[in-house]
Protein backbone atom coordinates (compact mmCIF):
# COMPACT_ATOMS: atom_id res chain seq x y z
CA UNK A 1 0.00 0.00 0.00
CA UNK A 2 1.79 3.03 0.97
CA UNK A 3 5.58 3.18 1.76
CA UNK A 4 5.45 3.84 5.66
CA UNK A 5 9.01 5.43 5.51
CA UNK A 6 10.34 6.33 9.44
CA UNK A 7 12.03 9.24 9.93
CA UNK A 8 15.19 9.31 12.64
CA UNK A 9 14.96 12.65 14.59
CA UNK A 10 19.03 13.00 12.91
CA UNK A 11 16.90 13.31 9.47
CA UNK A 12 13.97 15.28 10.91
CA UNK A 13 16.68 17.84 12.56
CA UNK A 14 18.23 18.11 8.69
CA UNK A 15 14.75 18.75 7.04
CA UNK A 16 13.73 21.68 9.11
CA UNK A 17 17.37 22.76 9.07
CA UNK A 18 17.49 23.00 5.51
CA UNK A 19 13.90 24.78 5.27
CA UNK A 20 14.89 27.47 7.91
CA UNK A 21 18.09 28.18 6.06
CA UNK A 22 16.26 28.54 2.80
CA UNK A 23 14.03 30.61 4.01
CA UNK A 24 16.59 33.05 5.13
CA UNK A 25 17.14 34.85 1.81
CA UNK A 26 14.21 35.62 1.17
CA UNK A 27 13.43 37.04 4.62
CA UNK A 28 16.26 39.37 4.11
CA UNK A 29 15.43 40.40 0.35
CA UNK A 30 12.20 41.36 1.72
CA UNK A 31 13.28 44.66 3.26
CA UNK A 32 15.07 47.15 1.02
CA UNK A 33 18.45 48.55 1.22
CA UNK A 34 19.19 52.36 1.87
CA UNK A 35 21.37 52.49 -1.45
CA UNK A 36 19.33 55.20 -2.77
CA UNK A 37 20.42 57.72 -0.56
CA UNK A 38 23.74 59.28 -0.42
CA UNK A 39 24.63 58.14 3.20
CA UNK A 40 27.96 60.35 2.80
CA UNK A 41 25.88 63.35 1.89
CA UNK A 42 24.12 65.99 5.46
CA UNK A 43 21.29 68.36 3.70
CA UNK A 44 19.39 70.48 6.18
CA UNK A 45 15.70 71.55 5.07
CA UNK A 46 14.06 74.31 7.21
CA UNK A 47 10.54 73.46 6.35
CA UNK A 48 6.72 73.00 7.12
CA UNK A 49 5.32 69.58 8.36
CA UNK A 50 2.63 68.85 6.21
CA UNK A 51 2.02 64.80 7.62
CA UNK A 52 3.55 62.92 9.47
CA UNK A 53 2.96 59.13 9.52
CA UNK A 54 4.12 56.53 12.45
CA UNK A 55 3.44 53.26 10.87
CA UNK A 56 5.43 50.13 10.29
CA UNK A 57 7.97 49.14 8.28
CA UNK A 58 9.17 52.89 8.05
CA UNK A 59 7.94 56.21 9.42
CA UNK A 60 7.69 58.83 7.06
CA UNK A 61 7.91 62.86 7.44
CA UNK A 62 5.98 64.99 4.23
CA UNK A 63 7.91 68.62 4.32
CA UNK A 64 7.53 71.86 2.67
CA UNK A 65 10.47 73.68 1.98
CA UNK A 66 10.93 76.36 -0.36
CA UNK A 67 12.88 76.08 -2.96
CA UNK A 68 15.40 78.68 -4.54
CA UNK A 69 12.28 80.14 -6.26
CA UNK A 70 10.58 80.81 -3.25
CA UNK A 71 8.09 77.99 -4.22
CA UNK A 72 7.13 75.07 -1.67
CA UNK A 73 8.18 71.89 -2.87
CA UNK A 74 7.56 68.70 -0.67
CA UNK A 75 10.25 66.12 0.52
CA UNK A 76 9.29 63.02 1.17
CA UNK A 77 11.53 61.85 4.14
CA UNK A 78 11.82 57.76 5.30
CA UNK A 79 12.78 57.20 8.93
CA UNK A 80 12.83 53.74 10.63
CA UNK A 81 10.47 51.92 12.44
CA UNK A 82 8.38 53.20 15.31
CA UNK A 83 9.87 51.31 17.59
CA UNK A 84 13.56 52.48 16.66
CA UNK A 85 12.47 56.21 16.50
CA UNK A 86 10.86 55.95 20.13
CA UNK A 87 14.51 54.45 21.45
CA UNK A 88 15.87 58.14 19.67
CA UNK A 89 13.07 60.39 20.88
CA UNK A 90 10.66 60.10 18.59
CA UNK A 91 7.25 60.32 19.69
CA UNK A 92 4.04 59.54 17.40
CA UNK A 93 2.95 63.25 18.34
CA UNK A 94 6.50 64.80 18.25
CA UNK A 95 5.49 67.04 14.81
CA UNK A 96 1.84 67.97 13.71
CA UNK A 97 0.66 69.64 10.40
CA UNK A 98 1.94 73.27 10.11
CA UNK A 99 4.94 73.17 12.71
CA UNK A 100 7.75 74.15 11.99
CA UNK A 101 10.67 72.21 11.69
CA UNK A 102 14.73 71.81 10.77
CA UNK A 103 15.53 68.23 9.32
CA UNK A 104 19.27 66.64 8.82
CA UNK A 105 18.47 64.13 6.00
CA UNK A 106 20.88 61.78 3.49
CA UNK A 107 19.00 62.81 0.18
CA UNK A 108 18.22 60.97 -2.81
CA UNK A 109 21.11 60.13 -4.68
CA UNK A 110 18.70 60.61 -8.06
CA UNK A 111 18.04 64.60 -7.03
CA UNK A 112 14.48 64.15 -6.28
CA UNK A 113 13.03 65.74 -3.12
CA UNK A 114 13.45 62.96 -0.79
CA UNK A 115 15.79 61.66 1.88
CA UNK A 116 16.51 59.51 5.03
CA UNK A 117 16.18 61.27 8.10
CA UNK A 118 19.54 61.65 10.49
CA UNK A 119 17.88 64.20 13.05
CA UNK A 120 15.87 67.04 13.70
CA UNK A 121 14.95 70.21 15.33
CA UNK A 122 11.35 70.59 16.31
CA UNK A 123 8.76 73.38 16.62
CA UNK A 124 9.57 73.41 20.80
CA UNK A 125 13.34 73.56 19.72
CA UNK A 126 14.17 70.11 20.96
CA UNK A 127 16.36 67.83 18.61
CA UNK A 128 15.81 64.06 17.95
CA UNK A 129 17.91 62.01 17.10
CA UNK A 130 18.73 59.54 14.57
CA UNK A 131 15.75 58.15 12.61
CA UNK A 132 16.73 54.63 12.67
CA UNK A 133 17.62 52.54 8.98
CA UNK A 134 21.01 52.92 9.47
CA UNK A 135 21.26 56.54 9.73
CA UNK A 136 23.95 57.94 11.14
CA UNK A 137 25.30 62.05 10.15
CA UNK A 138 27.60 62.01 7.81
CA UNK A 139 30.41 65.19 7.41
CA UNK A 140 28.40 68.83 7.56
CA UNK A 141 28.28 69.53 3.92
CA UNK A 142 25.35 71.19 3.22
CA UNK A 143 23.08 73.46 4.75
CA UNK A 144 19.55 74.96 3.90
CA UNK A 145 16.98 73.16 1.01
CA UNK A 146 19.44 72.56 -2.29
Amino acid sequence: MFNQRKETPATQWRLALVLLLGGLPWTASAHHSFAMFDMQKDVTLKGTVKNFQWESPHTWLQVQVADGAGQNVEWSLEMGAPGMLYRNGWRQESVHPGDKVTVVIHPLRDGRPGGSVVSAILADGSHVGQSGSGSTPARSSAAGAP
